[in-house]
């Protein structure tokens, strides 16, 4: 339940100000369909999170815990910085969409999380924790938690929400986590 808790939280606020959160309110603005523009986002995210975690599930399978646990500690840290760094608007092309509104949430959405920074803590997370489903159904869970509202509210919510705390709060959350492994203190 810890895995799942942690992986839920951490991703929520990492989430908050995060492009992909920025892209969920430019599909939601230019498709007017939110539940295509949330099927896509889960199903992309489902897809791209499954992945993560199973890599580092994986390398902490054939790793030495050691190095595991400094890899870890160095990616949880790392993730804390890259939290202070705004993201930048996405933006999308203003010709018509090929694919409707779930399809293009669905590739976009994808495409656009690959190598971010809760994909990184999906495949940590799956690391330390070592169990899978627990995992990405608390990544997957954090990011609907913070997208979905942007969807259905837009650009109210967006205007409301202090990114720049809420960036500061996931950043020492991540580093809480790095710091943590760098020691050995085990939270399992």
């Amino acid at each position: 339940m810890e895995a799942f808790l942690v992986s839920c939280g951490v991703v929520a606020l990492a989430e908050l100000g995060d492009k992909t959160q920025l892209l969920a309110l430019v599909l939601a603005a230019r498709f007017r369909a939110p539940v295509a523009v949330i099927l896509g986002i889960l199903t992309a995210t489902l897809a791209n999170h499954l992945a993560a975690g199973a890599v580092g599930t994986l390398l902490a399978a054939y790793l030495n815990p050691q190095v595991m646990r400094w890899i870890l500690a160095a990616s949880f840290i790392g993730t804390a910085l890259w939290m202070l760094i705004p993201d930048k608007e996405p933006g999308l092309a203003d010709k018509p969409a090929r694919f409707g509104a779930y399809g293009t949430t669905a590739i976009t959405f994808f495409l656009v999380e690959m190598g971010d920074k809760t994909q990184i803590a999906t495949a940590a997370l799956a690391a330390k924790y070592h169990t899978l489903i627990a995992v990405v159904a608390g990544t997957v869970l954090g990011m609907m938690i913070a997208d979905v509202p942007v969807v259905l509210l837009g650009e109210v919510a967006a205007q409301k929400i202090p990114l720049k705390l809420v960036h500061r709060i996931a950043a020492a959350a991540f580093l809480v986590l790095g710091v943590m492994m760098a020691l050995g203190v085990r939270t399992s």
